[in-house]
């Protein structure tokens, strides 16, 4: 009930008990039989009710407010939560969570049995980009960037800025074969993307190596593995995908 229908309630209440008091002929088991003693006695029965009547209203409103508060902090606690796992830049998970699913995506696919494979991407010569067309024309690429990859990826994957340039994905579910291919997919993407919204003549590429977790991996091996693949493919020239 509403702190509205709450003192609707207690004001009907009041003005009926009122009516069978006040205008009664019946005898009353009170001494009040006198016109001055019922009227004090009226009085303060109506004050009574009125006291009641308000703490009623007052403490269901009270209670409204507290809901309706209690719901606007569970909101911006989420917010604050959501904010804090993303990157500010790109709008992708950043370096502290993007490790927490790393860490979790690992252990589920250890005790399953399941597949899951990790990548690190890397953009093509970034700080020729940063050098050659200035650092806003660089952060717009990495924003870009991010948002294309995330559009593009399956819906289970997880994307985060690594570092710089460097954004790491959690492929669950996915052997190195099939993240290979998924992830130089990615890469034809960008590759084909036009970018010169951002800049003329702005061309943006990726290199990417990329690792199966297995058994016995701890965070820092995946990485390690990923990493070595990923200096392999700058190693080859760049804009592929290698895989350890």
């Amino acid at each position: 009930m509403s702190a509205r229908q709450t003192g609707i309630v207690w004001a009907y209440a009041a003005f009926g008990l009122t009516i069978m008091f006040a205008w009664t002929d019946k005898p009353i088991a009170m001494p009040m039989n006198g016109l001055i003693e019922r009227e004090l006695a009226l009085l303060c029965f109506v004050t009574a009710l009125g006291r009641c009547a308000f703490t009623g209203l007052y403490g269901a409103s009270l209670r409204e407010a507290l809901y309706k508060r209690g719901n606007e902090l569970k909101i911006a606690h989420a917010k604050i939560e959501e904010l804090a796992q993303i990157d500010e830049l790109t709008g992708v998970l950043n370096r502290r969570y993007i490790m927490r699913s790393l860490n979790d995506e690992m252990a589920r696919a250890q005790r399953s049995g399941l597949p899951c494979s990790v990548a690190i991407l890397d953009i093509d010569f970034f700080k020729r980009i940063n050098d050659g067309y200035g650092h806003p024309t660089g952060d717009e690429v990495l924003r870009s960037f991010a948002a294309a990859l995330a559009v593009h990826m399956r819906s289970i994957d997880k994307l985060g800025r690594y570092g710089g340039e460097e954004f790491l994905v959690v492929m669950p579910d996915s052997s190195k074969d099939q993240a290979a291919l998924a992830i130089d997919r990615l890469r034809q993407m960008i590759c084909n993307l036009g970018w010169d919204s951002i800049s003329d003549d702005l061309q943006v590429t990726f290199s990417a190596g990329l690792a199966q977790v297995g058994s016995n991996d701890a965070a820092e091996d995946i990485l390690s593995r990923a990493d070595a693949a990923l200096y392999k493919a700058k190693d080859a020239g760049r804009n592929r995908v290698m895989a350890s």
